[in-house]
């Protein structure tokens, strides 16, 4: 049976941000589900991307493992019934399904704000930790440097990634709208992990706005400051920094919720105050909106205002969606031929053997100069032999038919015998 690409996704498509961040897995926890896919499924082609948005796990294997892999990340969350939330994962059970999701989610079709630049680096990091484990074999190295490949044409060849419409752009984007009547809004940046900081970056399109960060090691905030000429608030002095904020943007990691109802009710309220949540987990509790005068938005609520760099990439995907066709396709040709290729080695294993055997037999007392005529035209005799079953194997790949011909080859020549035998 042939091993098939596979794969298994939550996201915001088919679960909201309450389940996701039950799911949500950090470097550790997939560290310790590849190590468990390799150990108890002997996978040698695995790769999990977890991010606010999404958690993926794509996996080469003969049978279907989809509950079996959930198990596992309940086991590894402590969810004893994990398994009452398989209905919002979707499953790709077939390589061209799952193949062209990963290209769709790597090229930030599936993001949340439509061709999302964070989700490039987030998949080449999800490549490198699979790589690190030897769990990336000659298939998944493919496939990944292809998805590389394919995002450097898209940013080449279209405008699909022009302009700033991330999340963090969108998130930006909503601060602005609603501090419009607002004389130089103060605000808090609270985390500069990835999300954090590329909020940071993009506080540039509020020029009026006078940005504050704080982060648990401050040596990254006052970096980062340093270059955008933003001020460092010490992480202890978070507190009596969010009071004096009219926006409060949180992008910190933490496994409960930071800013609580209780905090948030001891603030002096003089008109509102803004929270935006870019935490998977939540970092802010929902009822921080029964607070009179506060706002509260998350990952799921935060819309992109209708965009000029938005409407081009909308506009672009068409011609994004038709590179990926093209790429798949090659890729698939590639795929193909190395599906026959242990059966063309096998093949010449099989034919040498015979070849070696009846050297051995016939040329006991032969001289070097005898062996070596007879070596070479019987090395000439099986390349020739070998010509027509390769060629018809590769001719096969095309026509969709790979799998038939390996199976009469096999049987032709015999060659799971000639395994079992060695």
């Amino acid at each position: 049976m042939q091993n098939k690409f596979r794969a298994l996704s939550l996201s915001h498509k088919t679960a909201p941000v309450q389940i996701r961040e039950l799911i949500a897995l950090d470097d550790q926890s997939i560290h310790s589900i590849l190590l468990k896919l390799k150990e108890f499924f002997s996978l040698q082609d695995a790769l999990i991307l977890s991010t606010c948005n999404r958690t993926e796990v794509y996996y080469s294997h003969e049978l279907e493992l989809s509950t079996e892999i959930i198990k596992l990340i309940g086991l590894e969350k402590g969810m004893m019934e994990v398994v009452n939330y398989i209905d919002y994962f979707e499953i790709f059970s077939e390589d061209h399904s799952a193949i062209n999701h990963l290209f769709r989610v790597s090229m930030g079709l599936e993001a949340q704000v439509v061709g999302d630049i964070q989700i490039s680096n987030q998949v080449k990091r999800a490549y490198q930790a699979s790589a690190d484990l030897d769990m990336a074999g000659p298939f998944l190295h493919r496939l990944m440097h292809t998805v590389f490949f394919t995002n450097k044409r898209i940013v080449q060849e279209t405008a699909f990634r022009d302009g700033a419409a991330s999340l963090s752009y969108a998130s930006i984007e909503l601060i602005e709208s609603l501090t419009s009547n607002t004389y130089q809004p103060r605000i808090l940046l609270i985390g500069v992990g990835e999300i954090g900081e590329d909020v940071a970056k993009n506080m540039v399109y509020l020029p009026e706005a006078k940005v504050k960060i704080t982060n648990r090691t401050q040596s990254k905030a006052e970096a980062i400051a340093a270059e955008l000429g933003f001020e460092v608030v010490p992480f202890e002095n978070c507190f009596e920094a969010m009071q004096e904020a009219d926006v409060i943007v949180s992008s910190i990691h933490r496994s409960e919720p930071f800013i609580t109802k209780k905090m948030v009710s001891q603030f002096e309220i003089q008109s509102y105050k803004l929270f935006v949540d870019l935490s998977v987990p939540r970092s802010i509790e929902t009822t921080v909106e029964d607070v009179p005068g506060v706002i509260l938005y998350n990952v799921d609520n935060i819309k992109s205002k209708a965009s000029e760099a938005l409407e081009k990439r909308l506009a672009s995907v068409p011609q994004v969606e038709k590179i990926i066709e093209e790429t798949i396709h090659e890729f698939s040709s590639w795929k193909k031929e190395m599906m026959v290729s242990p059966t063309i080695n096998k093949l010449k294993q099989s034919l040498e053997q015979i070849r070696q055997e009846e050297l051995a037999r016939f040329l006991k007392n032969s001289t070097a100069e005898e062996f070596a005529v007879v070596d070479k035209i019987t090395k000439s005799m099986m390349q020739k032999v070998l010509k027509v079953p390769v060629v018809q194997l590769k001719a096969a790949c095309k026509r969709d038919e790979a799998e038939e011909m390996i199976e009469f080859i096999s049987d032709l020549f015999d060659l799971d015998r000639v395994q079992e035998e060695k």
